[in-house]
């Protein structure tokens, strides 16, 4: 498990109070849920294919995206059919490129009751790209979303969670957008994304210009003075299910908060063409892809889900988010 623990990078921390961040994303208010009542966590999926992961990046160059197979759609199919078995509902985060190639799979998706929120246009890192170039890709991604289902689009995650301090201008990009909420914030430490000091429930984070938006950070469970990322992804693959079932638990019981999990399409599917990459990313892509659905079957049967905005309507944050259609 070495070669797990180098890829997240955890570090122990200094505790310093419950919110220890940079000042532009400290918190003025955190969620409050009612002690009482059961917590219903948020369930999302990241809506793009293999071929557009920031692991493989390296190896497959964008401009060869429509010439490989396509298996976004029948393994998003795959997702809707599993949710509906469990009468799940969630939160589609959708790739701008995959509404452009898949429009139908959107209307579908938004026909099964599940919400639609946006992930971007092209997959590329936020702080790779030029303010401008993220204007005008999120509005469009955002544009397209809205016409084909008739009514806005008010949640946004960021590719590979790529808000971190060096992009925090791409929070007042979102504010202009129209976003109400973003899930981008990932509170650990990586090689890729991660603010380490970030808050670990629904916040308001600061932008620059002082504006707020509302987030949902990925989920980290406190174990002592380490923070586990249980949210999803490749830690749901890689992690033994026992840690993730009672990490999330604990989330649940002892820290009286609800968790974000997230997957991928790409991540039921073990039938989907091998990419020569790298050792670390082959890896972090490929690990237990085949037992990836049966986890998931359980995870649904032992967890309470809804979207992320009905989770977010449930909060202290009610009035923050606008009436729905």
């Amino acid at each position: 498990m070495d070669w797990v623990f180098s890829c997240v990078k955890f570090r122990r921390e200094v505790h310093q109070g419950p919110f220890r961040t940079m000042n532009i994303t400290a918190p003025t208010q955190a969620a409050t849920i009612d002690s009482a009542a059961p917590i219903v966590n948020a369930f999302t999926i990241d809506v793009e294919d293999y071929f557009h992961v920031e692991a493989l990046s390296p190896v497959i160059p964008r401009d060869s995206w429509s010439q490989r197979e396509y298996r976004c759609e029948q393994n998003t199919g795959r997702l809707l059919k599993l949710l509906d078995d469990h009468k799940v509902r969630g939160t589609f985060f959708v790739l701008g490129w995959v509404t452009q190639r898949s429009p139908q799979l959107v209307r579908d998706i938004a026909a099964a009751g599940h919400e639609v929120a946006c992930h971007g246009m092209s997959h590329r890192l936020i702080y790779k790209q030029s303010r401008e170039e993220f204007r005008e890709e999120t509005r469009r991604s955002k544009g397209m979303l809205e016409d084909l289902l008739g009514q806005p689009v008010q949640g946004y995650r960021a590719a590979s969670f790529s808000i971190v301090k060096s992009s925090m201008w791409a929070l007042d990009e979102l504010i202009d957008a129209g976003f109400s909420y973003d899930s981008s914030v990932f509170p650990v430490y990586h090689d890729n994304y991660g603010i380490p000091g970030a808050a670990l429930e629904p916040f308001e984070i600061t932008a620059p210009s002082g504006r707020k938006l509302l987030e949902f950070p990925m989920t980290v469970a406190k174990w002592g003075a380490f923070k586990l990322p249980v949210s999803g992804g490749g830690y749901f693959r890689i992690f033994p299910y026992w840690l993730t079932r009672s990490s999330l638990s604990r989330v649940n019981q002892r820290d009286r908060r609800p968790f974000v999990f997230y997957l991928h399409p790409w991540e039921i599917d073990s039938e989907q063409p091998r990419i020569g990459a790298s050792l670390k990313s082959r890896l972090r892509h490929y690990t237990n892809l085949a037992g990836c659905e049966a986890r998931l079957r359980r995870l649904l049967s032992e967890f309470a889900f809804a979207p992320m905005r009905q989770v977010l309507s449930k909060s202290s944050f009610a009035a923050h988010l606008p009436a729905e259609a």
